[in-house]
């Protein structure tokens, strides 16, 4: 019980680090979006795998019959990761700043962000994602709740990190030169 509680805190810690950027975002002018139907569906599965069908899980015994066990150190182990996926998801929005948008956009006055995290990888949010993926495999024992973040961050990454890199059409060599000495998600090795 106590894992689904830590696993609530951290989710609405997750939303409520969007939203002074939700804010600022609205108030900067689009010159280029790339958003389609693909790109809402995609972001509706992601919002099940690791909003809802957690939720679910937590509030109600509905899924209980896919429940699995896992070792106690297993829960120690969730909320490091959970605690390390909400400090770069933070950390990404922060560095971003006004280049932050939750689709595929180029705003007005959009500058490529290479320093802070983004340093040593072009997308830490989406590395944020994958340990929250982690975090809640770990604090949800559940065959379904647990492990359905994987599933909606698969299909997101396999289908918008290529369109993310829409920044060579914006950016040309200055991104390229960015994208050879950067790895995509993790540091150093991928």
């Amino acid at each position: 019980m106590t894992s689904k509680i830590i696993f609530t805190i951290g989710m609405m810690l997750w939303l409520i680090v969007r939203i002074p950027y939700q804010r600022e975002q609205k108030q900067n002018t689009i010159i280029d979006d790339r958003k389609s139907t693909q790109e809402k569906v995609v972001r509706l599965l992601l919002l099940i795998g690791i909003l809802f069908l957690p939720l679910i899980y937590v509030l109600s015994p509905w899924l209980n019959f896919a429940n699995y066990h896992l070792p106690i150190w297993a829960n120690g182990l969730g909320i490091g990761t959970l605690v390390l996926s909400l400090w770069l998801f933070w950390r990404s929005h922060h560095d971003l700043g006004k280049n932050w948008s939750s689709t595929l956009q180029i705003r007005e006055g959009h500058t490529l962000t290479t320093s802070g995290v983004y340093q040593n990888i072009r997308h830490p949010m989406y590395a944020s994602v994958l340990l929250l993926c982690i975090a809640q495999a770990l604090l949800l024992p559940n065959l379904i709740a647990g492990l359905s973040g994987f599933i909606g961050f698969s299909i997101a990454y396999a289908t918008r990190v290529d369109r993310e890199e829409m920044l060579l059409s914006s950016f040309g060599d200055e991104y390229e030169a960015y994208r050879q000495r950067t790895k995509r998600l993790v540091p150093y090795l991928f």
